[in-house]
């Protein structure tokens, strides 16, 4: 018997958080479990797991080897899907992390359509406007809408992506003396409390100097969707997402502002753990992210 399939061995009770249950889910005896996980301890010359009638679980030992242990067999069952992906489609499961934001635009549509393009891949979609720790909560990659900042994982843009200063005619009718962007701090603003610096807008100078302007106003929302019926309403000036404010400016409805000094370094990016082999099916998950954005600009 090798030594891998004693480690998946290990790692399946370890996961399973028992040995009843990880022969229930692997379809193997307890026995052999047992059997496997003990030649792996006779090998390793250490106790892994603790063993009792009514209770389960890991030796210090065991903490350290199940960490390093499962990280490589999913380099190795990744260099096995990178052999097989031409000869095989995209199955199994894929856990993603977006932003609720994403999910509920227009560009949320960019995931239906590839879980319709990809019907024996297993999609679990995680709508969330925290910036989730793929490692630690076990994601395969994550969408994340903003200025990439060094995180330790790798990165792929599939988009570009700006925020627009929004108000309706009727307001800037009642607010004519925005002149400069500094001249914000005079009126309502809608403040979306998901923005990490929420009272304050930063603006650049075509010298490329930046400068920020406090804002407040009547509402903080954490939801840029609400921000936008907010300034639809009249109610204020607010900060939108181009993705989410496209339509209503597009037909009038709002007029942006001091376009030239907001950042145009922003993106949508695809962030997923540093793997050695990508997991086929998150290379080609992104792939299809990049070039369904080239369609739908």
């Amino acid at each position: 018997m090798d030594t891998l399939t004693r480690i998946r061995a290990f790692i399946d009770v370890v996961e399973a958080e028992g040995f009843s249950a990880a022969a229930r889910r692997t379809g193997r005896s307890k026995a052999l479990l047992s059997k496997y996980v003990r030649e792996l301890e006779d090998e390793l010359g250490a106790l892994l797991l603790n063993r009792t009638t009514r209770q389960f679980s890991m030796t210090e030992a065991g903490h350290t080897y199940y960490r390093t242990a499962s990280d490589i067999l999913k380099e190795i069952d990744n260099l096995a899907d990178l052999v097989r992906e031409n000869n095989a489609q995209l199955k199994g499961r894929l856990r993603i992390s977006v932003p609720r934001t994403f999910v509920d635009a227009d560009v949320g549509q960019s995931l239906i359509d590839f879980a319709k393009e990809n019907p024996d891949l297993s999609l679990e979609i995680a709508a969330d406007d925290r910036f989730v720790d793929l490692i630690e909560e076990g994601f395969d990659v994550a969408i994340r809408v903003t200025k990439l900042e060094d995180s330790g994982m790798i990165a792929r843009k599939i988009s570009d992506f700006r925020v627009h200063l929004c108000a309706t005619p009727e307001f800037l009718e009642r607010h004519p003396d925005l002149e400069h962007p500094s001249d914000i701090s005079n009126v309502p603003f809608i403040v979306d409390t998901n923005a990490r610096t929420q009272a304050s807008i930063r603006f650049h100078n075509p010298d490329n100097t930046s400068f920020a302007v406090a804002v407040s106003g009547p509402i903080e929302v954490n939801s840029p969707h609400a921000t936008l019926r907010a300034a639809l309403a009249g109610i204020g000036i607010a900060l939108i997402p181009d993705f989410i404010a496209r339509k209503p400016i597009e037909s009038g409805a709002l007029v942006t502002l001091f376009n030239d000094y907001l950042p145009t370094d922003r993106g949508i990016y695809a962030v997923y753990p540093h793997r050695r082999y990508l997991p086929a099916k998150v290379r080609i998950f992104v792939d299809y992210l990049h070039n369904w954005f080239k369609k739908h600009p």
